[in-house]
């Protein structure tokens, strides 16, 4: 099994540089536009998080979707083929498979088959959970 292996660098108390190939330095700052939005319980989609790369990184909102998309097909292609994810100082990303098994109907009580399966599992880094759980 390959492992994949992200390394991300702290440069300031909450930017990281993150390099994905040796060609590839981008540097994040995950706390602004990832762990606080702007109102509490907010959910961010993907136009606003290219909008908040674009702006961090100085780049246009194209290259910034370019990026963004370049990292998830990286992380999908991976996870396809069975490989782990690791993404230092933030988690790691891994294909759980399921068993068949037997299981119930609630209504009825009657025994139904459940097929095999497969999910994916993200596993947050040590330093990502104390940033939560301080």
């Amino acid at each position: 099994m390959l492992k994949i292996s992200i390394k991300s660098t702290l440069l300031k108390p909450t930017i990281y540089s993150v390099d994905i190939y040796v060609k590839h330095q981008i540097i994040i700052d995950f706390t602004s536009f990832l762990f606080r939005l702007e109102k509490k319980g907010a959910k961010m989609n993907k136009k606003q998080l290219v909008a908040k790369i674009s702006s961090t990184l100085g780049q246009s909102k194209a290259d910034a979707e370019r990026t963004f998309d370049s990292i998830t097909t990286i992380i999908l292609d991976a996870l396809k083929n069975d490989d782990t994810v690791k993404i230092a100082g933030f988690g790691t990303y891994k294909v759980a498979k399921r068993k068949a098994r037997v299981g119930r109907n609630p209504r009825t009580g009657e025994s139904i088959q459940i097929a095999a399966s497969q999910k994916v599992k993200f596993l947050p880094a040590k330093s990502l959970k104390e940033m939560f759980n301080r």
